[in-house]
């Protein structure tokens, strides 16, 4: 018979593939899970530019607070200076926080203001350095000439792309070889540095920066996204801060106090909190201590969900790639991991200059976030 290059015989019982009993599955320990990419879900669109931007806005505001420590006499003391004199216009009805004396604004100039206190029968109280004001509303008087216009300036947001990367090469020899749990070496290789890319990418929308210096990137320096972490200033709390919640340890006081600012101070919705596996515990042991079992009980349950409170319904989003010592509390309306236009993960097969074939995963993607004052953060919790 002619070589044809073909197997057209069987070798007998002697091969190792008919002796050895392996089973036809690999299993993988290590973790992959993407909980907050899963959380947020596929974007609505795509990036067209490596820097992507977005616009955002605010009212004009209705808060302020006091900047003088002149203080004498609150029947007499009818002028103060506040921090941003611009907010205030005559004819504002102003108040103290936590105070229940009305003023009325009847002159601004620059940061001062000259008030009537004791406004609409109410008692005059002490005035105190960085006391919060609240502008209740404005009276116009009748008949009176426009006000000068007030506006805000819309803002101009932006995050850069990454690009994610990981190579693909498998020898001729792997190719036509029977393996052992897997039909292609080739697609199994795609699927675990796919796997690993996915993973990357999540660690860094959490905790990813951009460099200080040309963060737009070049041939010397490497294009990064800024994560999550790095994203939020406003509202930043920390164990030991004036008027946070005391102790290290998260606990459900803390939990609800920066719902509250985020609430008083934003109309950002938190639907998701992010914690690592040690915060997870904490939050579960909330409600540890008013469990009841009955008699009959025989499974024990110490899990928490979803927190529900007069701020908002919110999921419980444990991933392993979060500092422990940290919490996030997010609006995920106003978050979207997005591709460049065309550049989602995919692969690239690249010329073989030998017996193997080869091919490059490519993934070009960024965070967009939105208003961070929307979105809070706490740090330097108890780890053990």
């Amino acid at each position: 018979m002619a070589f044809t290059g073909k197997a057209t015989y069987s070798a007998g019982a002697t091969l190792p593939e008919l002796t050895e009993d392996v089973a036809d599955l690999v299993g993988i320990v290590s973790p992959y899970e993407t909980p907050l990419l899963d959380a947020l879900g596929d974007p609505l669109r795509e990036a067209t530019s490596t820097h992507h931007e977005w616009l955002e806005d605010e009212l004009l505001p209705n808060k302020d607070a006091v900047n003088d420590s002149t203080f004498t006499d609150p029947d007499v003391d009818t002028q103060f200076v506040v921090d941003n004199g611009s907010r205030f216009r005559a004819g504002d009805q102003i108040q103290i926080e936590g105070s229940r004396e009305l003023m009325l604004v009847s002159g601004v100039s620059t940061n001062t203001l000259t008030v009537i206190r004791g406004y609409a029968g109410t008692m005059a109280e002490n005035l105190a350095d960085n006391q919060a004001i609240n502008i209740l509303g404005n009276a116009a008087l009748e008949g009176d000439d426009k006000p000068g216009v007030r506006f805000t300036n819309r803002r101009r947001c932006g995050n850069y792309t990454q690009i994610f990367t990981a190579t693909v090469e498998v020898s001729g020899t792997d190719v036509a070889a029977r393996q052992l749990g897997l039909a292609d070496e080739m697609d199994y290789q795609k699927q675990e540095r796919l796997r690993e890319l996915i993973r990357d990418m999540e660690n860094t929308v959490i905790n990813g920066g951009q460099p200080a210096s040309s963060p737009q990137g070049g041939d010397m320096v490497r294009r990064t996204m800024k994560g999550v972490v790095q994203h939020l200033a406003t509202n930043v709390f920390r164990t030991g801060d004036s008027g946070f919640p005391s102790g290290a340890d998260l606990d459900e006081a803390k939990i609800n106090y920066v719902l509250r600012k985020i609430w008083a101070g934003s109309n950002g919705n938190i639907d998701l909190i992010v914690v690592g596996g040690f915060q997870k515990r904490k939050i579960n042991s909330f409600v540890s201590a008013s469990r009841s079992y009955a008699a009959g009980d025989t499974k024990f349950t110490d899990l928490v969900n979803v927190y529900e409170s007069d701020f908002g319904v919110c999921r419980i989003v444990t991933t392993r790639w979060l500092p422990q010592d940290t919490v996030l509390l997010l609006d995920s309306s106003r978050i979207a991991v997005l591709p460049l236009a065309g550049r989602s993960f995919h692969f690239k097969p690249l010329a073989s200059a030998g017996d193997y074939e080869c091919g490059e995963l490519i993934g070009e993607y960024t965070m967009e976030l939105k208003n961070e004052a929307a979105h809070g953060i706490i740090r330097g919790l108890s780890v053990s």
